[in-house]
């Protein structure tokens, strides 16, 4: 779909505020074209005496009451046509935030986060004011233009209105040549602010570990030189648009010397009278607002083009992940992967290569292996951010992607190894799984996550801010309240991604404990625990080993200690180092 697609499809939509504001249009435009003929009718009246005092007041008086009519017509329009236009910048983000809310992690790997924020901020209104002010510009330019060509060729004299006429052709010229810079440099602005717009986020983002490192100066001189190159392109969109207007003044003078030449001459020769050039005279002058309309219809078209260049493929790009399930909920069942198969984009080493496992209901299934073996993987393809390339994931009969991922993703509570806090108090952030929890079941699931006695050591307790990304709490107590968050609902399965690896041994104890006391209360809630520490899965049922996307060892934890094999012996120097640290 091109721009004017859009726009055709937009205003299709909202007729009636456009049409209410074209009628409006429509009129400024017919007062305006009929002022300079008033005018011209007073001049000649005077000059034959034709007109006394309390005629001409009459006729000024018609002048005013014009003037004024036009005065409301304008902000009439104005809000009908903006109520509009702004309307399309609201449905764009709408639409850029709910695509990018579906898209999986594949797809933010490919994009920046500062370029798709730029998205829905410069891009989204470049295109707003195409639907807006290029819209408004274009139809009362087209139509003041139509209109006093009308009356200088009908209602003045022909012959005067050719010859004014004659350098538009040349100016129409170096629009079409200025209008393909004003593309390429728009184009190349919107990039130029997508960089700067990423640089700023990531800086900021990681402001803490530029100034660990010293990297203060080194940044503010990258920023400095982005900012430079976005205002050097945007200078440069700019002095293409300026153009347009030497090109109208051009014109418009040699339009005016040609006119006042012959117009000089048929009222020398009396077969045009004073009221009637300077009718026309003023009439040329209303050209000007057209050529000038033109040249900013053209500049606005430019730079929506180019921004809907940036957003539409963001738009209608493919998701990662389709959600074409029609199951809406997720009964009781064994989770299964069978000779699962999986490479990340643009790798050729598989991250799991035939691996098969089954997690009945009410069990406990931990998974280890050294880092990179495939264990977040498997936790990635249950939460379909990813889908298998060969094998099948299964819950109770049917696969995954038969389920909606509303409905899948509702029967899980994942918690990642960096979890993610929002901006709000820590009761707020716990109960983001549930809003509707009260704060008494908010600080029982702080209790069972081990985190209750560290957040009333707060000054605030519950309410304290956490700042972005939980920026005021620790490793080990943003984890601990995101484990607070997961246990706050009655989802089926809890995945736990590596989520102990920021607390000290008795926590994890602690917290492992209570959630064994959990699974006694609900004996069909199952769990899957990823980890590097082998005491946190010494307790599940069931235990696979992964590495290089294998599985090399599986069963309990005392099956796979007398095997002796990779798990007995990181278990053994998991607990000398252990008993180390104690000492």
């Amino acid at each position: 779909m091109s721009l004017y697609q859009l726009l055709a499809q937009f205003i299709r939509q909202h007729w009636r505020h456009y049409a209410a504001a074209g009628a409006m249009l429509f009129s400024v435009a017919l007062l305006t074209v009929l002022i300079p003929r008033k005018v011209g009718a007073i001049i000649d009246g005077l000059v034959a005496h034709r007109l006394d005092t309390q005629a001409l007041l009459l006729q000024l008086g018609w002048l005013v009451l014009m003037g004024v009519t036009i005065y409301f017509l304008r902000v009439g329009w104005r809000m009908q046509l903006f109520a509009a236009s702004f309307q399309l910048g609201v449905e764009l983000r709408t639409r850029l935030y709910h695509r990018l809310s579906l898209q999986g992690p594949s797809f933010f790997q490919q994009q920046r986060t500062g370029d798709l924020m730029a998205l829905g901020t410069n891009d989204a209104d470049a295109i707003e004011l195409a639907s807006g002010e290029a819209m408004l510009a274009g139809f009362d330019g087209s139509m003041t233009f139509a209109l006093v060509i009308g009356m200088m060729l009908l209602g003045v004299d022909w012959r005067l209105a050719l010859v004014a006429l004659l350098p538009f052709p040349f100016m129409a010229w170096a629009f079409k040549h200025i209008t393909h810079h004003v593309h390429d440099a728009s184009r190349d602005s919107l990039d130029r602010f997508s960089k700067l717009n990423d640089q700023v986020q990531e800086t900021l983002a990681g402001v803490r570990t530029l100034r660990a490192l010293g990297l203060e100066q080194r940044s503010a001189a990258q920023f400095a030189e982005l900012a430079g190159d976005a205002a050097d392109a945007s200078l440069s969109a700019q002095r293409w648009e300026a153009a347009y207007e030497p090109a109208v003044g051009l014109a418009l003078s040699s339009a005016g010397v040609l006119t006042l030449a012959l117009g000089g001459y048929l009222v020398w020769h009396g077969q045009m009278t004073i009221g009637a050039l300077t009718s026309f005279t003023m009439y040329l002058g209303q050209l000007i607002w057209p050529m000038f309309a033109a040249g900013w219809v053209l500049s606005l078209l430019e730079r929506g083009k180019a921004a809907w260049g940036r957003l539409q493929p963001v738009l209608v790009r493919d998701l990662s992940v389709q959600d074409s399930g029609t199951l809406y909920s997720v009964p009781e069942g064994s989770v299964r992967l069978d000779d699962v198969v999986f490479r990340y984009p643009g790798q050729q080493a598989p991250a799991l290569d035939g691996v098969t496992l089954q997690l009945a209901p009410g069990k406990t299934l931990g998974i280890v292996g050294h880092t990179g073996s495939g264990k977040s993987t498997i936790v990635r393809l249950l939460l379909r951010q990813y889908e298998a390339q060969q094998g099948s994931l299964t819950w109770g009969s049917h696969a995954l992607p038969e389920y909606t991922l509303h409905a899948l993703r509702s029967a899980i509570n994942w918690v990642a190894q960096e979890p993610f806090l929002f901006s709000a108090s820590i009761a707020s952030n716990i109960a983001l799984s549930n809003p509707d929890a009260t704060r008494e079941q908010v600080m029982h699931a702080a209790e069972l996550a081990a985190v209750h006695d560290d957040i009333l050591r707060f000054p605030l307790g519950y309410d304290t801010p956490v700042g972005e990304r939980g920026v005021t709490l620790s490793g080990g107590q943003r984890q601990r309240v995101a484990i607070a968050r997961a246990l706050l609902t009655e989802s089926p399965l809890l995945l736990l991604d590596d989520a102990l690896s920021a607390v000290d041994t008795d926590t994890e104890t602690r917290i492992l404990q209570h959630l064994q006391e959990l699974r006694r209360q609900r004996a069909s809630r199952s769990a899957i625990i990823v980890s590097h520490r082998l005491s946190a899965v010494a307790d599940a049922d069931h235990i696979v080993v992964l590495h290089e996307g294998r599985i090399i060892e599986q069963g309990t934890h005392a099956y796979l200690l007398e095997q002796g094999g990779w798990y007995a012996a990181q278990w053994r120097y998991q607990q000398l180092e252990a008993s180390l640290d104690a000492a």
